[in-house]
């Protein structure tokens, strides 16, 4: 009878295992996503659910649209929108800590209401918005689009050419809205060089490169060069040659950036494995003297 109710036992666990595996996964209709860059420094992503418009009306005034204006959102579907930051940013002219944040709108028929929220437990439900946890609360003007956009779309946009600042940028249906933010990085930098550069002299030329393309203090630039240009053979480098060339040429001294990329040039073409432009390069430094 014990061994009858053990084996009765054992086939009820193995059914319920197979149960369990035996699952049917189907596509969702508001699927996840994710959307990463980096800006300066700062590693950015929001994590979020994209639902479609499937014909719907979803931004109005009144109970007939899906979303409707003047009402808190989730900014997404499903448990909602979360942006990530690994360092501390600027966002809309407020200060936001490094960490993950539900991002939470509210529709107008011009202006949104764009709100950082600290507790990710909440997920989508904006019922129990408590705020008191609003890290960011600021209006922003939409724009209209001419082209209707049949899935709800985060990104990244418009990185600056300094990359310090970008938009944290959503689409969907007739709507776009744009967040900008800014970061900083030089003092993470400036940390860096001065811990880096005592450990691996290698360091030296990240260091003067960044203080010759950011016009620092090109005296110092050149002292880096210099001390990693010292060592070993370090100084056929003539892609690092080239480097010195043009902090000499920004330091106006002229006569030795020539100097130093004609010495650059004359290594570049002895280089078996090719010259990797630096010819050019050196040539058009000296011609722009």
């Amino acid at each position: 009878m014990k061994k009858s109710v053990l084996l009765f036992g054992l086939s009820i666990l193995i059914i319920g295992s197979l149960e369990l595996k035996a699952q049917i996964n189907i596509p969702q209709p508001s699927p996840k996503a994710k959307v990463e860059t980096t800006v300066g420094l700062t590693d950015v992503s929001i994590s979020y659910f994209r639902p479609s418009l499937k014909g719907r009306q979803v931004f109005g005034e009144g109970d007939d649209y899906l979303q409707p204006y003047g009402v808190l959102w989730r900014a997404g579907a499903n448990s909602g929108t979360v942006l990530n930051l690994n360092t501390e940013a600027i966002i809309a002219g407020n200060k936001v800590e490094a960490g993950e944040y539900l991002i939470f709108m509210t529709p107008g028929e011009n202006e949104w209401e764009f709100k950082l929220y600290s507790d990710l437990s909440l997920g989508g439900n904006v019922g129990n918005y408590d705020e008191s946890k609003e890290v960011i609360s600021v209006i922003q003007e939409a724009e209209e689009l001419d082209k209707p956009v049949e899935t709800l779309t985060y990104q990244i946009s418009d990185i600056s050419p300094d990359n310090k600042t970008a938009n944290i940028h959503f689409e969907w249906e007739n709507v776009s809205l744009k967040i900008p933010f800014e970061v900083a990085y030089d003092d993470l930098v400036m940390t860096q060089i001065e811990q880096n550069t005592k450990v691996d002299p290698r360091n030296l030329i990240t260091a003067a490169n960044y203080y010759y393309t950011t016009d620092k203090d090109l005296k110092q630039a050149l002292k880096w060069i210099d001390a990693y240009l010292a060592e070993g053979n370090n100084s056929a480098q003539f892609w690092n040659l080239h480097l010195k060339a043009q902090i000499l040429a920004k330091m106006g001294q002229k006569k030795q950036a020539k100097e130093v990329a004609e010495k650059s040039i004359e290594l570049a073409k002895k280089n078996s494995s090719g010259d990797f432009g630096y010819v050019k390069r050196n040539q058009d430094l000296i011609d722009s003297l």
